[in-house]
């Protein structure tokens, strides 16, 4: 029996069909659906968690493989620099338990701050890398990795990417492996990267490496397609069913599926049973550079984009120069930029912030991004996340410095700050900066999809867990009471009073922004906490003055016509449009 099912959804299936027993995660697009399914499907044979953050992900499958498990970790592109510091000393040391690390980056950027190739990694950390094209390999990739894994005493990265994971295809599933649990022994000179044990350590990779670049060139994983003589296409990932269609049945392919080591000698067999090669990839020419570092000739990058989400149109005109049939004549729909939610709880703040003068806000990671879109235009930058409060700190000591008179905000989500704000705060506290910090609590990781985190009182499994105490947590970094507050952002006085309040201070301040994202499925402890009660808001025409300023508050749940008008079915009764109408034409419901 076949199942259609995403390539997510199959990693998931991979992982528990080769026996794992433990998987650790942080959400993020287009990885997030990996952990989902396990802790939903799997949970049985599986103990899955979200994790604070990507690093102790990894760390924590890495201490469960050194346990004597099987152990996976799954993360978008960009959370694998926040785990790069445990990944470099892994494949340094190697695993007990089969240890697979997946990597889903995200060309085009549909959901991330950069585009990065996380190829790039496997080569720096010296890590056997594979690269499934659909869902049925990713699921047979999943298992594979972590036979490579114990077999190679290595760390595997599965690298996928946006359109693999979210594909579905036929996949044809099989029983679950139960692996023997490996006792665990005290291994110092391997576990123990002190620099005496890590200079052996180095030696005994670089032996390593030769193993793997010597199974490369034999593996079934890298294999060739003969068809004709005069085209060749190297390829690997989502890139090569591009290619395979743009190319067509006569022309021959080398499909790479382990891509480091590459299969270099193999590939040069392929090179010369074709008059020409392209080498078909999204993002950097990682392997078009290891072609031509070995002499093989090739067509890559001269032709190929080198930036940008690829697909089988923009590759056909990059090669042939040709559309497909009705590409010319496709018919593009109005951009319609994203917006935050109807009766999102960050409105009202943002709405708040945007009214201040001479203030610089410092933005992070999160739906709450959209706090810079029109017509709120409140933040000024965003990096990555965690950034907001720590590059709010270093521009509030440059402004100072400076002579200037600018104010900082930094404005942080609730899961971004467990994530990796909360030391930046610390920083702020311990060197006495001054910058405004306020955390956005909606209770839940929104942007993701609404998964658990340290804060919502749940894991990922179900269980109850202990709720962060922010204000308490504030103050145990160095916070003074006095200078943390809590506010219900909806109500626009409170909120800009409080926020008043704390740009006339000299010294750091927090306020928390507490209110549900409305969206989320609301727990027993946000009913108990919070009037959920439904409402809605209505405009009374006779008193509107069409001054449009409820339109400013950018709620998609106001349209304007002639006149501004509520859309019923969006409008969740938050009321901020109620409290900036200037003539009392908005009244609830």
């Amino acid at each position: 029996m076949k199942h259609l099912i995403t390539a997510n959804e199959a990693i998931a299936r991979g992982a528990y069909e080769a026996g794992v027993k433990f998987a650790a995660a942080y959400p993020g697009t287009p990885s997030t659906e990996i952990l989902e399914n396990i802790g939903s499907l799997y949970r049985e044979e599986i103990f899955s968690e979200w994790a604070p953050n990507e690093k102790v992900a990894l760390e924590a499958a890495i201490g469960a493989s050194i346990a004597g498990v099987r152990a996976i970790s799954a993360m978008k592109h960009v959370g694998v620099n926040v785990a790069a510091d445990p990944l470099f000393t892994v494949a340094y040391t190697g695993v007990t338990g089969g240890l697979v690390l997946v990597s889903a980056d995200d060309p085009g950027m549909h959901s991330s701050q950069n585009e990065q190739d996380n190829r790039n990694y496997a080569v720096a950390a010296r890590l056997l890398m594979l690269e499934p094209s659909d869902s049925q390999e990713a699921l047979d990739f999943t298992k594979k990795a972590f036979e490579l894994s114990e077999r190679f005493d290595t760390p595997v990265l599965l690298r996928v990417t946006t359109r693999v994971c979210h594909s579905k295809g036929l996949v044809t599933f099989g029983e679950r492996k139960e692996v023997p649990y490996i006792p665990y022994e005290k291994n110092i000179p391997k576990y123990v990267t002190t620099p005496a044990n890590a200079r052996a350590l180095r030696g005994k990779l670089e032996e390593r490496i030769a193993r793997l670049r010597a199974y490369s060139e034999e593996t079934e994983l890298n294999y060739e397609e003969i068809n004709g003589g005069e085209i060749g296409v190297v390829s690997a990932g989502v890139a090569y069913q591009y290619a395979r269609e743009v190319f067509g049945p006569g022309a021959s392919y080398f499909k790479v599926g382990l891509s480091w080591p590459m299969p270099i000698e193999k590939i040069r067999a392929f090179a010369a049973k074709v008059k020409k090669l392209y080498v078909v990839e999204e993002m950097d020419p990682y392997m078009e550079n290891a072609l031509r570092q070995a002499g093989i000739e090739c067509v890559g990058k001269e032709l190929v984009p080198v930036y940008d989400e690829l697909n089988t149109d923009k590759l056909r005109k990059a090669i042939f120069g040709t559309e497909s049939a009705g590409a010319a004549t496709e018919r593009k729909a109005v951009g319609r930029p994203p917006a935050m939610c109807a009766g999102c709880p960050h409105r009202g703040f943002f709405y708040v912030l945007s009214k201040k003068k001479n203030v610089m806000v410092t933005g992070d990671i999160g739906c709450y991004t959209l706090g810079a879109a029109p017509p709120l235009n409140a933040l000024g930058t965003v990096i990555c996340m965690g950034a907001s409060i720590s590059a709010g700190h270093g521009a509030a000591r440059a402004f100072e410095r400076a002579g200037a008179d600018t104010r900082v905000v930094s404005v942080i989500g609730d899961s971004t700050f467990f994530h990796s704000g909360i030391t930046s705060l610390m920083d702020v506290a311990y060197n006495g900066g001054k910058s405004v910090t306020v955390i956005l609590d909606n209770r839940i990781t929104g942007m993701t999809g609404h998964q658990d985190n340290p804060g919502t009182g749940y894991t990922l499994m179900g269980a109850p867990a202990p709720v962060v105490n922010i204000p308490a947590l504030c103050m145990a970094l160095g916070f003074k009471e006095e200078n943390i507050c809590t506010v219900d952002p909806r109500d626009l006085k409170a909120t800009e009073a409080a926020l008043d309040a704390a740009l006339e201070k000299e010294e750091p301040s927090v306020i928390i922004c507490k209110w549900p994202c409305a969206l989320k499925r609301f727990s027993e402890a946000d009913k108990r906490d919070f009037d959920l009660t439904p409402k809605k808001c209505r405009i009374d025409a006779a008193k509107c003055r069409n001054c449009r300023m409820c339109s400013k508050t950018g709620c998609p749940a106001i349209r304007v016509k002639e006149k501004p008008e509520i859309d019923r079915a969006s409008c969740t009764g938050c009321s901020v449009c109620r409290q900036v109408c200037p003539f009392g034409a908005i009244e609830m419901e």
